[in-house]
C-alpha cells in the first residue's frame, strides 16, 4: 500500500484514503489484524474502528465540509466484499452530487429503493 494514502494510524486501526474513491475525501477504515468481517473483530477492534470512524469524519468536515456521508461495510461475498480484510468506508456526499440521493444504500436494490413513492 502506498504509505502516502494513510491518513492516521492507531494501535488496532489504520485509516486510508480510497485507491478509487466514489466521491472526493472517500476512507477507509482498516483494523490491522486479519479479520474478514465486522463480526469477527473483537470488541476492541469494533471500538477503536468506531473511534477512528470520528476522526476520519472530522478530518474530512474540516478539509471539504461535506453536507452528508454514507457509511458502509460490504461483509461477505454475497454483499459485495471484493477484498477479504474488514474495511469501512466512509463517504463524503454532497447536496448536487446525485440527482435525487433518497434512498441511500437501498440502492443496492434499485427495484426495492424508492419505496416512499409506494405508500
Amino acid at each position: 500500500m502506498n504509505p502516502e494514502r494513510i491518513v492516521q494510524k492507531t494501535e488496532l486501526t489504520y485509516t486510508i484514503r480510497d485507491g478509487y474513491p466514489v466521491s472526493p475525501g472517500h476512507m477507509l477504515i482498516i483494523p490491522i489484524s486479519h479479520v474478514c468481517s465486522l463480526f469477527g473483530a473483537t470488541p476492541q477492534e469494533k471500538d477503536e474502528l468506531l473511534a477512528a470512524l470520528d476522526a476520519a469524519k472530522i478530518d474530512i468536515d474540516a478539509e471539504l465540509q461535506p453536507d452528508g456521508y454514507n457509511i458502509g461495510i460490504n461483509d461477505g461475498s454475497a454483499a459485495g466484499q471484493t477484498v477479504a480484510h474488514l474495511h469501512i468506508h466512509l463517504i463524503p456526499r454532497f447536496t448536487g452530487d446525485q440527482q435525487d440521493p433518497r434512498g441511500g444504500v437501498r440502492w443496492i436494490f434499485p427495484e426495492k429503493a424508492n419505496y416512499w413513492d409506494k405508500k
